[in-house]
């Protein structure tokens, strides 16, 4: 009998998909540029029990025939360059009604110029993010399908079924929208969550080093995080990565986080999402910041010279913290309000995207297939889904008023975190960052009057008055006369 579905491209994520696919009863053909990967899969299939709903493929036209027809193939290998490749490979093999989704973090762009490409063979193409990591591809992503929805129609029951499953038991997989919208919507996902690992990144940073916390003091304050409004996986697996030690040294009685060089990876996206929301005039000073603080951690050999050469602020000499529980409460606030700060900038960015491409998202929908399976899965999200189920059309998340009073109720604590970190030499470019968006987004007036007049002395290039005198029209001042 032929497979319900194929999926090509079988490192960690691709096995774990397939396996969850076979697992929910259906048949999966699957295939992979090196053969032994092949012979991975199927040898976990077998251990797994699922032998009769995995078969594995080595040649790529036996694997495109095994597949019922209109053919729908999952890819999951690595984005740009090795995408065109599988895409170049397939394409003659397939046929017309012929079904290609591409699962990786690919550029929303490549999504749009490759289904261009196909459709005028007759073969559909779809972007779909997949968040979770190897965990969530096995037992249930977070799905964010984009391109011709009656193509998503195709295969919505298999994604439905793959899926998390948020505690009201819906699906965490919608239909996002037309072209690359699935890509987008992902891109931003993973710019939201470079912001959210950063500010989490700070609360310790301060509780460590300002409030001279130990790390199984830290584990229990992220244990109990874990259980109110900070509810999150992110909390959830630093107050794990607290408590373990390390397994690799000869001192085993050492924990294992105090071990890890404070040297940070990144695989593009987070880049992505910032550069876009420039290129689209959109702030994400939060998102930008966590971005740079991935960079200077790659300084590494530069910071260790530069403390030699100017020293380092000493906050273990500073006046310990007196009152631990009210410094832990203040950044639980601080992290809280900023968190909001970083999601309403994600948040605003789909959205203004969303308008300029005629995608028609649903931002209510975004975050409710967010709120489990992908790495920014929190109980936070049940209340985005619920801001912007009221009002579709809500201008930014915080100005709705649960997430207005939140802001209100703990902005004090975080103005005050932000003072002392500054104060002790300990920086928190997130915390900062959010706390400036807060108190720009709701000031009517900034100084940009000054610098627009700047622009107007040094290079006429106008202004316009906010008295109404000129109605909207752009005028220029001779600046140097008195």
């Amino acid at each position: 009998m032929s497979a319900d579905i194929g999926l090509y491209g079988l490192a960690v994520m691709g096995q774990n998909l397939s396996l969850n696919i076979a697992d929910n009863g259906f048949k999966i053909s699957v295939c992979n540029r090196s053969p032994e990967k092949v012979d991975d899969c199927v040898n976990r299939a077998k251990k797994e029990g699922l032998a009769d709903k995995l078969t594995g493929y080595k040649n790529l036209k036996e694997f495109v025939q095994s597949i019922q027809k209109p053919r729908s193939i999952f890819l999951l290998v690595k984005a740009g360059a090795p995408v065109e490749a599988v895409i170049k490979n397939l394409t003659p093999l397939l046929e017309k009604g012929d079904l290609i989704i591409d699962g990786g973090n690919e550029w929303y762009e490549n999504t749009e110029r490759r289904a261009e490409i196909l459709a005028k063979v007759g073969i559909d193409y779809m972007g779909c993010g997949v968040s979770g990591g190897e965990d969530g591809a096995r037992y249930g992503p977070s799905l964010m399908p984009g391109g011709p929805e009656a193509a998503y129609k195709r295969v919505e029951n298999i994604l439905v079924a793959i899926s998390a499953k948020h505690k009201s038991g819906k699906e965490c997989v919608s239909y996002i929208g037309k072209g690359g919208s699935g890509n987008y919507v992902k891109m931003v996902h993973n710019g939201i969550e470079y912001g959210d690992m950063q500010l989490i990144a700070e609360a310790y940073d301060l509780l460590k080093n300002i409030g001279g916390l130990t790390n199984d003091e830290l584990a229990k304050v992220f244990d109990d995080w874990n259980k109110g409004d900070l509810q999150s996986f992110l909390i959830e697996i630093s107050a794990n990565i607290f408590k373990k030690m390390d397994d690799l040294g000869d001192d085993k009685t050492v924990f294992l986080v105090d071990k890890v060089l404070d040297k940070t990876g990144n695989k593009g996206t987070g880049k992505w999402t910032v550069k876009d929301a420039m290129d689209m005039g959109v702030t994400v000073p939060t998102l930008a910041a966590a971005l740079q603080c991935r960079y200077m951690a790659c300084l590494k050999d530069e910071r260790v010279g530069a403390e030699k050469v100017m020293g380092a602020p000493d906050v273990g000499e500073q006046e310990p913290i007196e009152d631990k529980a009210k410094f832990i409460k203040m950044v639980q606030n601080a992290l809280y309000a900023s968190k909001i700060a970083a999601y309403a900038q994600g948040m605003s960015l789909i959205q203004k995207k969303g308008q300029k491409e005629d995608w028609n998202l649903n931002l209510g929908r975004i975050a409710a297939t967010w709120r489990g399976g992908c790495i920014i899965r929190a109980v936070f999200l049940d209340k985005i889904t619920e801001a912007y189920d009221a009002d579709p059309g809500l201008a930014n998340l915080m100005i709705d008023p649960t997430f207005c009073k939140s802001v209100k109720d703990r902005e004090a604590d975080l103005r005050a975190c932000v003072a002392e970190a500054a104060m002790k030499g300990v920086p928190t470019p997130g915390f900062s960052a959010s706390l400036a968006y807060i108190d720009s987004y709701r000031r009517a007036r900034l100084p940009a009057n000054l610098t627009q007049a700047h622009r107007d002395y040094f290079g006429a290039h106008t202004y316009q008055r906010n008295d109404g005198k000129t109605g909207a029209d752009f005028v220029h001042s001779e600046w140097q006369k008195a």
